[in-house]
């Protein structure tokens, strides 16, 4: 049924604004849907209104009814006019990198929105250019914000651009803001708390070797926590950051937040006849779904990224200040 009432929705041009005018209209349309300010079957303001009110050019109008249209946003009736199709909320998620592990946090979120919620998925891939452009040309555009963010001083500062209630940050405690709403992992003492469960088994070898290559981006605070567990449980480790110079040793545990260097190791294990487990030790950062089944298993460090997913999909779903960390957990598989 297509409501009558028109003034729900009141549009204003901003025409000092670098987006384009129709692009201003289809987001101001997009957000009144978001906010419930338009409803399912709210009749919008006619082209000649807007176009009036606006100083707008007939042609600006359509093309911005006709992308909520193809976006199936809104449809038309002759005689009537435009009106809300459905209550659509689009979301966006801005992730690092797509790694097995960021597939399993995707799923989690997108499996836990209501059917009325789409998501935009972009990568900013440790750029802090790529990052900006993402933000900047998205601002307005969604209802709500997801944003992994990383280490560069430019980032508090291009996400100020967004809304506190709307922006949600997870995965890395760093540059955020007091105020922010954030889903996060801890990589400090919780992997410390990992490292003790584990250490009987870490007893078995001569020494601890943290493989952190200098292409990763993991936070150097695990890096800290590691040397600190090393020290007060007395093992004998070396942190190795040139990659070309792994070189497996028989009695040595090697910890790495690489899979590439998973894969070096069972390379390895396999040209030099060494057992994972028994020879040697592997502990690998961040659970994927098939570590369980490579070799006789692999044991990794990870936070639960189903978890992360979930309370990030419910920032979606409700309107209330979101500030937690998700638990890190421990699964000890044959190659430690």
């Amino acid at each position: 049924m297509i409501s009558e009432n028109i003034e729900k929705f009141v549009f204003k041009i901003n025409h000092e604004s670098d987006i384009p005018k129709y692009q201003q209209l289809v987001n101001g349309i997009n957000n009144a849907i978001a906010e419930n300010i338009l409803q399912k079957g709210d009749l919008l303001p006619s082209v000649n209104s807007i176009c009036k009110t606006n100083q707008l050019s007939r042609d600006t109008v359509f093309k911005a009814y006709s992308i909520l249209k193809d976006q199936k946003v809104v449809d038309s009736v002759p005689n009537k006019g435009y009106y809300v199709l459905g209550e659509t909320r689009k979301v966006l998620l801005v992730l690092d990198t797509f790694k097995a592990y960021k597939e399993v946090l995707y799923h989690s979120f997108v499996n836990n929105l209501a059917d009325n919620v789409i998501t935009d998925v972009q990568f900013h891939h440790y750029n802090i250019d790529v990052f900006k452009t993402i933000i900047n040309n998205s601002v307005g555009k969604y209802y709500k914000y997801v944003v992994m963010n990383f280490d560069d001083k430019e980032v508090s500062t291009t996400l100020s651009a967004i809304a506190n209630e709307k922006l949600l940050l997870i995965d890395w405690n760093i540059r955020a803001e007091k105020q922010n709403n954030y889903v996060f992992q801890d990589f400090g003492k919780a992997f410390y708390e990992s490292l003790e469960k584990a250490q009987d088994l870490f007893k078995k070898y001569k020494s601890i070797h943290f493989v952190y290559p200098d292409y990763t981006n993991h936070p150097k605070e695990t890096l800290e926590y590691f040397k600190k567990f090393c020290t007060n449980f007395k093992f004998k480790y070396e942190i190795i950051s040139n990659a070309k110079k792994f070189n497996i040793e028989k009695g040595i545990a090697y910890i790495s937040v690489s899979d590439r260097i998973l894969g070096h190791f069972l390379e390895q294990c396999k040209e030099k006849n060494l057992e994972p487990g028994t020879d040697v030790g592997f502990l690998s950062y961040n659970e994927t779904p098939m570590k369980k089944f490579i070799y006789k298993g692999i044991s990794v460090v990870s936070t639960d990224f189903n978890e992360l997913g979930t309370k990030a999909a419910a920032f979606i779903t409700h309107d209330e200040v979101v500030q937690r960390y998700v638990s890190t957990n421990l699964i000890l598989r044959e190659s430690l």
